[in-house]
């Protein structure tokens, strides 16, 4: 890594140890204490050149397995054509296009969008996935979680990440059952597996998807 190596620092009164942190596009964010020295950024950048680097190599893997043509966005597997209309101010899919706002708030409309859709997309999947497992879910929302694709509360509120519309079909699916599984056991044991598994044999493939190029599934 190169001595010059760029970063952002952000500090943190919650923070209690410095942390980096490598977004989609590559860029470097260094969190740290409210308290800490400032070159303790740079010391952890330097500490972790390994990691970065390979960080950054999966990234660019991910992004080559998610790229699309110039005006288009995904959409459950399909690429939709982004057609931009003066004086509109929601964006609305006719067809295979998708209408946007030709001004500065095509981003938020667009953003709008993906969470309407998500929303009606997860109800699509969970209502026959909570028949099949006798339960009832609380709330649900739609979200966009850094680090997570869903969760459920031990109240049963579910949340969901509005970004997995920008993957294949399964992988909604499998975050759905996944959620909806864990109304009946809410962590993580061997019996959580296995009920996922009777209902989702093929779970793996999504969830080892989403592991590797996750990150990439970005506006």
């Amino acid at each position: 890594m190169a001595a010059t190596e760029e970063f952002a620092v952000r500090r943190s009164a919650r923070a209690r140890r410095v942390r980096v942190r490598i977004d989609p596009d590559g860029s470097l964010l260094v969190t740290l204490p409210s308290s800490a020295d400032e070159r303790e950024a740079a010391e952890a950048v330097a500490q972790l050149e390994d990691w970065i680097a390979s960080r950054r190599r999966k990234l660019r893997e991910a992004h080559s397995v998610v790229a699309r043509p110039s005006g288009t966005l995904p959409h459950l597997g399909e690429l939709l054509t982004v057609v931009r209309e003066p004086g509109r101010s929601r964006a609305h899919r006719d067809g295979e296009r998708l209408l946007v706002p030709a001004d500065e708030r095509r981003e938020a409309a667009v953003e709008r969008w993906y969470r309407r859709s998500a929303r009606a997309e997860v109800l699509l999947r969970l209502e026959p996935a909570l028949e099949a497992l006798g339960v009832q879910a609380g709330p649900i929302s739609i979200r966009d979680q850094r680090t997570r694709w869903g969760s459920c509360s031990s109240s049963g509120a579910l949340a969901f990440n509005w970004r997995l519309l920008l993957g294949p079909p399964e992988l909604l699916d499998y975050v759905v059952w996944h959620e909806a599984c864990h109304l009946v056991v809410l962590d993580h044991s061997e019996r959580f597996w296995r009920l996922l598994e009777s209902y989702r044999p093929d779970y793996r493939s999504p969830r080892d998807w989403l592991r590797r190029n996750g990150a990439a599934l970005h506006l």
